[in-house]
């Protein structure tokens, strides 16, 4: 990976990003099961706790399983994309216990008591409730506004000048909104504000934020990164480098949320076959999406790549596919999806995502449980909605299981 006069391509990344052969020339990085570091002196220790010097020191902070995990994402999220000057963009990525912990150590390193987080409808549940229920207890406020709404975005940001981060979920889960990253990164930058992105849904095969110029992309890597559902794991990757080493670094080793060597080393297997995963991943969907919108039991059906999604034509602008992610309204409501969710056979009642079989969910009884009903209502979130990750297996058998259990 060091030949400067070729550039490998996406998926050869996925395969060979940020691995460095070892002393034992091990064909994959080793786990390295070890909570503490050796030095060779006292003044190599000094050097390396100041970064004068690279090194490991203790496992909460690092070690080399989780650094190519960590490089090989950063590499992925900047493929193909440069800085204002034209050279390589060059990003930072911080490995997390989960996508939860990435998220806190994303807001919590960027957001000061008396300021404020301005977000939209239908987040993931467990980014919503750390806004509505977590930071407010330590004086950090949210705004919740349309970002379909640009008008009304620079609006709040002209009235609310505590407003620090804007923070954008697309697509969105799990109604499949898809909003203008873009659109949205340019009025924050008139404003000063600091924008992140949860790429988890589209993954950086799919879309990349950075080329929209945002500051910070967080993902769940339990999700399609890993993509068997092995691990649990988050990563924060950001653009300024400095202030990932320091600030942000600083954030996530007190907050003490780090990863393990042994879900990094799930997490570089799985990121492998990313790139033939999600290939396989977004054809099913694409199919599966069209036998929905056309049965008599489905009220509606958000997928981007249907023509009649409100946000079509944004996610086409941004995204290279419309992605595996799905939702749908079953016209008889709460009952009817719970009977639907127990009449599965082959497809997966289960709340996660990304893996490579098929998971259907129930958020108004699963995920967003924590969300009051007139919010849920309100985001999109109906209680005959059901959440769908299309997998990779035969997609007849997919669109057979969903068939019989609506029957």
């Amino acid at each position: 990976m060091t030949d400067n006069t070729h550039t490998p391509g996406f998926d050869t990344l996925c395969l060979h990003g940020g691995h460095v052969t070892e002393c034992n020339r091990a064909h994959l990085t080793p786990i390295y099961a070890s909570s503490t570091y050796e030095f060779d002196s006292a003044e190599q220790a000094a050097a390396i706790f100041r970064g004068e010097e690279k090194g490991y020191i203790y496992g909460r902070w690092g070690n080399p399983t989780i650094t190519e995990a960590e490089e090989r994402i950063a590499m992925l999220e900047a493929f193909g994309l440069t800085d204002a000057d034209g050279t390589p963009l060059q990003l930072k990525a911080i490995l997390h216990a989960s996508g939860m912990a990435a998220v806190a150590t994303m807001f919590m390193g960027n957001v000061k008591a008396g300021e404020c987080i301005l977000t939209h409808q239908s987040l993931y549940g467990g980014t919503h409730e750390i806004i509505e229920k977590i930071l407010p207890d330590m004086g950090i406020t949210h705004t919740i506004v349309d970002f379909h709404d640009l008008a009304a975005v620079e609006a709040a940001l002209k009235a609310d000048q505590s407003i620090k981060l804007m923070h954008i979920e697309t697509p969105a889960n799990p109604t499949l909104q898809c909003v203008d990253i873009a659109a949205l990164t340019a009025i924050a930058k008139v404003h000063g504000v600091v924008v992140t992105v949860d790429n988890t849904f589209a993954t950086p095969y799919l879309q990349q934020p950075f080329a929209f110029g945002v500051d910070y992309v967080v993902h769940s890597t339990t999700k399609f990164l890993n993509g068997h559902g092995t691990a649990i794991g988050g990563i924060l990757v950001g653009r300024d480098i400095a202030r990932m080493s320091t600030a942000l670094t600083k954030t996530h080793r007190l907050l003490g949320g780090n990863s393990n060597a042994f879900d990094a080393f799930l997490l570089v297997n799985g990121l492998r076959t990313l790139s033939v995963r999600m290939d396989r991943h977004c054809a099913n969907a694409e199919k599966v999406a069209r036998f929905l919108h056309d049965h008599p039991a489905v009220a509606k059906v958000n997928y981007l790549g249907l023509e009649d999604h409100p946000d079509h034509a944004t996610g086409k602008k941004q995204m290279k596919h419309p992605g595996a992610m799905l939702s749908f309204e079953l016209k008889g409501g709460f009952d009817a999806g719970v009977k639907f969710m127990n009449s599965l056979k082959i497809c997966l009642n289960a709340v996660s995502l990304g893996t490579c079989d098929t998971l259907l969910s129930h958020p108004a009884s699963t995920t967003h449980m924590g969300v009051s009903r007139e919010q849920r209502l309100k985001f999109g979130i109906t209680d005959g909605l059901i959440r769908m990750s299309v997998g990779i297996e035969n997609v007849a058998d997919i669109i057979h299981d969903l068939e019989q259990a609506m029957m």
